[in-house]
């Protein structure tokens, strides 16, 4: 059971870490502050360190002060009372030290300070200046984050006697040497050691200011500050500057992108950050494409629908026309003309929703269709000789192939259509008598298919425009509403979706007529590993 608490607890701190770390509105700055000021926080443990290091310190002074309370102990044992005051005289003012010996009654025998000038004094805390107050400052601070222990305040009088020294009255039960540690009224340890002297119970003192102690911590405190302050100044500056490397270029692409939502702009500038090539570079350029594509197929939807919109207003308001008049007409031969027109309409419009529906589809449908080989020669073979059979003799169509690989990766009755309608356009601006040739050919990488017709051909500025959908310019002996105008446009989406190319060119024999291209890349050959 234990053991099985013990993978539970730090299972679930993890899991309150995370939580903490996901809570909703801690921004990204934030987190990378937090980040780095925990290093510094860890680095700032050297006060813990630091604590331990005051406490060998400490006891090292400690098993000095005994030492010497017992030596000296010694050198007094058995001396006359003239003597021993010339060794106390002399060892306190050699040893930096105060001496005090008690005779068994607890009466003060003689003073080190009283027989010979002090070898030091206490500071007082008042006449020190300001970076003295505020390194005690510093150092009850530092006592309180480790939770130093509470020690005594050392106060003095000349005649203090034996029996306000607790470690005098331990020397006495103990029959050893006993130290205790207080603190001088500027935070300095003052030691205190207190040792029988021979067996008549006399009891030697003495005491040490150890500044030196005080000092070397302080300046190992005073140094570690200032390496956290700059530390944490220079923490605080990178982390603000890596943030606003990263946070700001991202606010910029929410709010483009919050722009895009709302669409209360109409041209919303994404910002493509040029000059970065990281990651946070990489995501502004994907964005701003991806909001140009976006923009593009929203407008080619809204042009479209304008287009198939006004497409549709024509043959619906012929109709409507035909049919109002009709209720006001009694002649049948002109209510016959106007029902032949009504029904003329209703193909007309017929022909252009299903053309329409078509032509909207087409680009999800082959972003579906699975590509297979497909022979374009046979497959154009298949179709003249389909359209043989049934188209009229005024037309005839003619096919040819030529040399070269012709069988590319693609959908069969998608480009099987696009030759549909690039038969269709050609026959319909052919005069009578004349005729429409279809070569086949590969070349390199690519598959050919070529429709000419004898007709007046495409003026050069026409050539982009056949393709836009609804854009028509039919022959005037045809009838009106045959075509919808969008074959060619359906023609060379078809084209483009298998990564080849529908355009336009001068017959290369130099007559007249139109030359309509198809070019496909022929399938890529994996190599063999």
């Amino acid at each position: 059971m234990p053991k099985t608490d013990g993978n539970v607890q730090p299972g679930l701190r993890r899991r309150r870490l995370r939580t903490l770390w996901r809570i909703r509105g801690v921004s990204l700055t934030t987190r990378i502050l937090f980040v780095n000021v925990i290093a510094l926080a860890l680095l700032a443990g050297g006060f813990f360190y630091l604590d331990s290091y005051r406490t060998q310190l400490i006891e090292e002074r400690f098993k000095l002060a005994r030492a010497e309370a017992e030596i000296a102990a010694d050198a007094l044992d058995g001396a006359k009372m003239a003597q021993r005051k010339e060794l106390l005289a002399r060892i306190g003012t050699d040893q930096v030290l105060r001496l005090r010996l008690y005779d068994p009654e607890s009466q003060l025998l003689a003073d080190s300070f009283a027989l010979a000038p002090p070898s030091f004094a206490l500071i007082n805390p008042e006449t020190e200046p300001w970076y003295q107050k505020a390194a005690r400052l510093l150092d009850r601070g530092v006592d309180f984050i480790v939770n130093a222990p509470t020690v005594e305040r050392y106060s003095d009088t000349s005649e203090r006697p034996a029996g306000s020294w607790p470690e005098i009255q331990a020397a006495r039960q103990s029959g050893r040497t006993e130290v205790y540690l207080r603190y001088a009224p500027d935070r300095t340890p003052v030691i205190t050691a207190a040792t029988p002297v021979g067996d008549k119970g006399e009891v030697l003192l003495t005491l040490r200011n150890a500044l030196d102690v005080t000092q070397s911590v302080r300046d190992a405190r005073q140094t570690l500050v200032i390496i956290i302050g700059i530390a944490l100044l220079l923490s605080v500056q990178l982390s603000l500057f890596l943030a606003r490397t990263i946070v700001q270029p991202l606010r910029a692409l929410v709010r483009a992108a919050v722009r895009v939502r709302l669409g209360r702009e109409r041209e919303v500038v994404v910002p493509r950050l040029p000059d970065r090539g990281d990651e946070i570079g990489l995501l502004a350029r994907a964005v701003s494409d991806m909001t140009t594509a976006l923009r593009q197929r929203i407008d080619a939807v809204e042009s479209f629908a304008a287009d198939v919109a006004h497409e549709l207003k024509n043959p619906l308001a012929s109709l409507s026309s035909a049919l109002e008049t009709m209720e006001r007409v009694e002649e049948p031969a002109l209510r016959r003309q106007l029902s032949d027109i009504a029904a003329h309409d209703v193909q007309r419009i017929d022909r252009l929703i299903t053309e329409i529906a078509d032509a909207s589809r087409i680009d999800a449908e082959l972003s579906r269709a699975t590509f297979v080989a497909v022979d374009l020669a046979l497959l154009a073979s298949q179709v003249v000789g389909a359209r043989d059979v049934r188209a009229s003799a005024t037309v005839p169509i003619r096919m040819v192939q030529l040399d070269g690989e012709t069988t590319v990766p693609g959908d069969a009755a998608r480009l099987e259509r696009v030759l549909e309608n690039l038969l269709d356009n050609a026959v319909s601006f052919s005069p009578t008598g004349g005729c429409v040739d279809v070569k086949v050919w590969g070349d390199g990488d690519w598959a050919h298919i070529a429709v000419s017709d004898q007709g007046p051909g495409v003026p050069v500025a026409e050539r982009d425009k056949v393709f836009e959908r609804f854009h028509s310019v039919r022959p005037a002996e045809e009838a009106f509403g045959a075509h919808s105008g969008l074959g060619l446009a359906i023609a060379r989406t078809i084209a483009e979706a298998h990564d080849g190319t529908l355009t336009i060119h001068d017959r290369p024999d130099g007559k007249a007529g139109a030359y309509f291209l198809l070019s496909i890349p022929l399938a890529v050959e994996e190599e063999a590993e």
